[in-house]
């Protein structure tokens, strides 16, 4: 049980309070002096709020708050003294208490107080670790690994079916792989190494090798990323904040629960990556407030940082309009066979499945990070704002256009690269943001690791060595049930999705996968929607805008991610395959 450490010199009014606030249910203990309290709260993990008077006569308050700050910054200290002004107010928040109240104070008031201090920190007390660099044998180690198993692979005899520079890619993106996981290297030193080592391995021409990492895809999610610093730097956040809180509440369960399904139907609609940006970068606020840094993240933030990207990307295929992989699923099948998904059976087939889908995607996060605590602190909640700035304005009514022109691309076949750029020219050409701060706070580690991911996808596609892992996978599926046929091919869709785009992973998969629907019983129709739907989740932060984004805010590590990404990457695949098992045949699908 937390404890409420009370320091005040008169001893009258130490025990009258004391008293009342353990009638209260506070577990209480008490000292007359400020000495040696560095090694009372040292050795007492239990404290959490200390209630601190101002003036003593052997070590001023403001001595003893900074010594409590100096040992242990997260431990909440409210001032309660008799001789305060707002001269020392100002000063106790310079130095970091949480209040400062004067006596008297009304004891409903006091305890409010205490209670939101209380709060506040078991957030920062929460799973703190100490956050240790890796020794340089680990370094070496894992380096070893991930190119041993390379060297392994390629000193395997070449299997029947696979080309030699199919070989030679697997071997390699083996070691990228376990490069990538263990962060042996900087993120983005190994995505350089990615086009590099395809040239260096004689995998791919230069040309094929490096063009995917400035790919219109790539592209995209650059100007994305950017998206996300523009309206964290106008103030945008803090509004999506308040619609959050406003309409989910303060309590953890409803409010992440409200956030992954809203965030789930809206990416039905609006680009994954776009509603990944706007409710991410309205959490960053919130983590600020807690004194949540990269550097210190916790289970809160990091079930946050995870939920909202996966639960995009779980949302991308309710639609046509929710991502480019389902117009290329529905205009490769009406080129090859002339049979047309229009829009609203497309809908109608997914959008409920969504629904589901976006549970089972809180209910992972959930289990495998829970946030530790029930409800956001009292002291994050949705009040009054002020009217909106001409920058919140300008920027606001840009993104209202862009969003509008990427609902309708299909009638101006603007691809949505040229949208995003047009609407950056407009924010820094009209002034809203310079420019130079968007590249100062741009994160380029996650832009490179996206661009090795495509680059990655095709030398999968120029090899051969996408279609010999479908051969090899296909077999164990004849005869199956179509449950486990669909569960079969969402798992081999969502692994393939990993290293590339899901469009291009639903590109890639199609003509792989058409051949084998006679083998399998399954109509081409069938596999058309399941392709683009279960690329959609990932096993590798790579694999998505989404996750790149949501990496790029240093939240969580390639291992955190991987933790939870296979399970839910499973999960997920599972409850769609049984979902539409269920439902198409109900719909005469």
């Amino acid at each position: 049980m937390s404890k409420l450490l009370i320091i005040d010199d008169e001893e009258l009014f130490l025990n009258s309070i004391s008293e009342q606030l353990r009638l209260r249910g506070f577990e209480v203990i008490t000292r007359t002096s400020g000495k040696d309290v560095e090694k009372l709260i040292s050795k007492d993990d239990t404290i959490e709020v200390v209630l601190l008077d101002l003036k003593m006569p052997d070590m001023s308050g403001e001595e003893v708050l900074k010594r409590i700050k100096a040992t242990k910054p997260e431990v909440q200290v409210v001032i309660l003294t008799g001789f305060g002004d707002t001269e020392n107010a100002v000063q106790m928040a310079q130095m970091d208490a949480f209040n400062y109240l004067q006596k008297p104070v009304e004891i409903e008031r006091l305890i409010d107080v205490l209670n939101k201090a209380k709060t506040k920190a078991k957030y920062l007390i929460s799973e703190k670790a100490p956050q240790k660099g890796k020794s340089f044998k680990t370094i070496i180690l894992q380096l070893t690994l991930s190119i041993g198993i390379g060297v392994l692979i390629y000193a395997l005899p070449t299997p029947a079916g696979l080309t030699p520079e199919g070989h030679r890619f697997l071997a390699f993106l083996m070691t990228i792989i376990l490069l990538w996981v263990t962060e042996a290297i900087p993120i983005g030193v190994t995505a350089l190494l990615v086009g590099g080592g395809l040239l260096l391995f004689n995998i791919q021409k230069p040309d094929a090798a490096w063009s995917p990492y400035a790919s219109p895809a790539v592209m995209f999610v650059m100007m994305i990323i950017m998206f996300g610093v523009i309206i964290n730097e106008v103030g945008l956040t803090n509004r999506i904040l308040f619609g959050i809180l406003k309409m989910g509440g303060r309590k953890i369960i409803t409010f992440s629960l409200f956030l992954c399904l809203v965030s789930s139907v809206l990416s039905s609609v609006f680009h994954d990556a776009t509603i990944t940006i706007i409710f991410l970068f309205s959490m960053i606020p919130v983590f600020n407030k807690l004194n949540i840094t990269p550097q210190t993240s916790n289970n809160f933030s990091k079930f946050f940082t995870l939920l909202i990207p996966l639960s995009a990307s779980a949302g991308g295929f309710g639609t046509i309009l929710g991502g480019g992989r389902n117009p290329i699923a529905v205009d490769f099948l009406e080129r090859q066979y002339g049979i047309h998904i229009g829009f609203f059976e497309f809908l109608i087939c997914h959008l409920p499945i969504v629904i589901f889908v976006s549970l089972a995607t809180w209910l992972i996060c959930y289990l495998l990070y829970p946030p530790k605590v029930s409800e956001l602190p009292a002291e994050i909640q949705a009040t009054k704002l002020p009217p909106m700035s001409r920058r919140e304005k300008g920027v606001a009514i840009i993104f209202a256009i862009a969003f509008l022109l990427w609902s309708i691309g299909d009638l101006t076949h603007l691809h949505v690269s040229v949208v995003a750029a047009f609407a950056i020219i407009a924010i820094c050409g009209l002034g809203f943001v310079k420019f130079k701060t968007i590249i100062e706070k741009f994160a380029w580690d996650a832009w490179l690791v996206f661009g090795a991911g495509v680059s990655l996808g095709v030398a999968m596609l120029d090899t051969g060595a996408g279609k010999w892992l479908a051969d090899q996978f296909a077999p164990l599926l004849i005869g199956q049930g179509k449950l486990v046929q669909y569960f079969g091919i969402g798992i081999f869709a969502s692994f393939i999705s990993s290293f590339m785009s899901n469009s291009a992973a639903t590109a890639l998969c199609l003509p792989i996968m058409y051949p084998l629907s006679d083998a399998l019983g399954l109509s081409i129709k069938h596999i058309t929607m399941v392709l683009p739907a279960t690329t959609s989740f990932v096993w590798l932060v790579i694999g998505c805008p989404p996750t790149i984004i949501a990496y790029s805010t240093g939240y969580f590590s390639q291992v955190d991610f991987i933790k939870i990404a296979i399970p839910y990457a499973i999960a997920c695949v599972f409850v769609y395959s049984l979902c539409i098992s269920i439902y198409w045949p109900l719909i005469g699908f």
